[in-house]
């Protein structure tokens, strides 16, 4: 209640903030009451599990959805409806702008920066704090004022910087700020924070969630990454973007040292996540950190590598996991429907779109497109599971070649017809793996068709192997896990980036980290897996050819984790992706000549002004020095 009260009175963003010296009194008149308000600064972290409110985990080409389905907000933005009288995923609002208008999944981030401030200012009226908690805690706030001006970043480009909050005889309406004022106040507030965050979480029962001094760093790096990339770094489609003081909100000159400093930053990261004596972040391994992972055969046991690194509940290989919002929804819409009346508990509507399918690697480590073994196969002709891959296709069941000797991140991200499913209670060995029926007739078809699975994909990724629905009934067991805003892999990802686009040429350096993460699923090196299966097998020794490569690795690593949507945006490329139509499989056939039978389910369409996101109108009209983003 005391958190809902100071966010009444805070900012409603640029307007002015009225006298709340009673409520911020009480606020901060002891440790328990402050320590609630902290609490507060941290609830309005986005939801990021929460497909209704995380625009990166729907709002795309990654994932798609069903037209009856609820909770579709998101979904809506990829389909074209976004608008500015009320703007899905509305995060630009204050805390009045939320009590006037539906923010459509979005949260009032200008009040929660406001909220920030309000505590920066009043900390140390708390008498009955420690100096140690204090420090700590002033640590934390700094970082997430800087974290939700970098969300906003990231959202609209230019935003206003809300150094401090307007006082009742300030008549001023701030101004949106370049981008590159806007990352150094972000960079700066993290560089003061830094120092005085925890390398690790200590008291495990109450803090997991917080922010760390590893987490810090390497938002720090995203945010130079981000700032490094197209989007952001000389983009000439925001030549003629100025405000009524003919200020240029982006900058028109590229600058490749944005590469150097974000590799640099990225690094930092790295080597405070890796800590020292051995405690630290480090690659999830499945048989290492689980009780089952030992009696798996290696087929199963990479295919849960990823798998495991994103489900695993505070596992070794998350920097910093979102503890705000339940994954029991999310893993609803993911888990597999195995009996046909099983139509209560579970959705089954999260489906992969068939250039995902397409997307990721063969056995061999280079893309279906460009490996010479795959030349002149017919992707999409029927082919009978065998002996040899059982473990991953139903041993005289008919699917697709496509689904055939693709890497293990496939296999345990992807859920296909006929393809094999580690979990749902049988978890000591692979021996008895459930199999996956989605033709109509069999599995989910019973659904109603808000539940059904549009494209005859689903993503298995996002379920705990230990959540289940064993039999056919309404029981759904969730295992709960900590959503990842960023893991290790990710971190590894981005530096190779970095110093392939700082080098003039590819260094050994940048195929370690690469190969790092390849490797963890059974994949050899770039070099050696181009230079012996590809077509073109000098192309990571290019740094274009790099560049790509690394960009389909995010892609396949991290897929149906978010990165993806604004990864596509950063580089400019979303353009290029998201002007392709969505195709699924016909999930009407009964037989398999007919269910797999190639449907285009929605012709997308993405405009330059899709970039970024429009700012509501009415606070145009609240505010006339704030100015429109292009196209919108």
């Amino acid at each position: 209640m005391l958190v809902c009260l100071l966010s009444f009175f805070s900012c409603d963003y640029l307007d002015i903030v009225p006298d709340n010296t009673l409520t911020v009194d009480h606020a901060f008149k002891s440790r328990y009451e402050a320590e609630g308000f902290l609490y507060g600064i941290y609830g309005f972290l986005p939801e990021f599990a929460n497909s209704a409110s995380n625009p990166a985990l729907m709002a795309g080409d990654e994932v798609w959805y069903t037209e009856l389905g609820g909770g579709r907000i998101m979904w809506d933005i990829a389909r074209g409806f976004q608008g500015t009288a009320s703007p899905y995923g509305d995060y630009w609002a204050s805390y009045a702008d939320a009590r006037r208008y539906s923010l459509n999944g979005g949260k009032p981030l200008f009040t929660a920066i406001s909220d920030c401030n309000v505590f920066l200012d009043n900390i140390d009226k708390v008498v009955d704090l420690s100096e140690f908690e204090r420090t700590k805690w002033v640590a934390e706030v700094k970082f997430l004022k800087a974290y939700y001006h970098f969300y906003l970043l990231r959202m609209y480009g230019p935003i206003p910087i809300m150094r401090e909050n307007l006082q009742m005889n300030d008549p001023g309406l701030l101004y949106r700020e370049p981008v590159d004022d806007v990352v150094e106040y972000i960079v700066t507030l993290i560089d003061e924070a830094v120092d005085d965050l925890p390398a690790i979480i200590e008291d495990i029962t109450s803090e997991l969630g917080r922010v760390t001094k590893p987490a810090a760093l390497a938002i720090k790096g995203q945010v130079l990454t981000l700032a490094a990339s197209p989007l952001f770094n000389g983009n000439p489609d925001y030549a003629s973007f100025r405000d009524n003081r003919e200020i240029m909100l982006f900058p028109q000159t590229y600058n490749a040292d944005k590469w150097k400093r974000a590799a640099e930053a990225l690094k930092d990261a790295i080597d405070a996540a890796h800590g020292t004596d051995g405690v630290g972040n480090r690659l999830f391994d499945f048989k290492r950190e689980t009780n089952y992972g030992n009696n798996l055969s290696d087929e199963t046991f990479l295919a849960m590598q990823v798998r495991g690194a994103v489900t695993e509940r505070w596992n070794c290989e998350i920097i910093w996991g979102a503890s705000n919002s339940g994954t029991s929804n999310l893993q609803r819409m993911c888990f597999p429907a195995f009996f046909v009346a099983n139509t209560v508990g579970i959705n089954t509507n999260y489906a992969a779109p068939l250039h995902i399918v397409e997307q990721f690697y063969t056995k061999n480590g280079v893309p279906i497109e460009e490996d010479k073994e795959w030349t002149g196969i017919n992707l999409y002709e029927l082919r009978t599971g065998d002996e040899e891959h059982r473990l991953y296709i139903a041993q005289n069941q008919q699917t697709l070649n496509l689904h055939f000797d693709r890497e293990a991140r496939f296999y345990g991200a992807i859920a296909f017809d006929r393809g094999t499913y580690y979990g749902n209670s049988r978890i000591l060995t692979d021996n008895n793996l459930w199999i996956h029926t989605h033709r109509a007739g069999e599995g989910g078809s019973g659904m109603a068709i808000e539940k059904i699975l549009s494209t005859g994909y689903q993503c298995k990724k996002l379920v705990h192997y230990l959540t289940s629905m064993p039999d056919n009934s309404s029981t759904f067991n969730v295992f709960e896990y900590a959503f990842p805003i960023i893991r290790l892999a990710d971190l590894y990802l981005m530096y190779a980036e970095a110093l392939n686009e700082w080098e003039a040429t590819p260094v050994e350096e940048i195929y370690e980290y690469i190969d790092l993460v390849r490797e963890r699923t059974g994949l050899e090196g770039v070099v050696e897996s181009w230079r012996k299966y590809a077509l073109n097998p000098d192309k990571p020794k290019t740094k274009e050819g790099l560049r790509e490569i690394i960009q389909r690795e995010r892609m396949n690593e991290l897929a149906f984790e978010g990165s993806r949507f604004w990864d596509l945006r950063r580089w400019k490329l979303a353009k290029e992706y998201m002007n392709k139509p969505i195709k699924g499989l016909n999930i009407s056939g009964e037989s398999a000549e007919d269910f797999y039978q190639i449907q285009t389910l929605y012709e997308l369409s993405f405009d330059d002004k899709d970039y970024l996101w429009p700012i509501r109108q009415a606070v145009l009209m609240r505010n006339t020095n704030l100015l429109q983003n292009p196209g919108w």
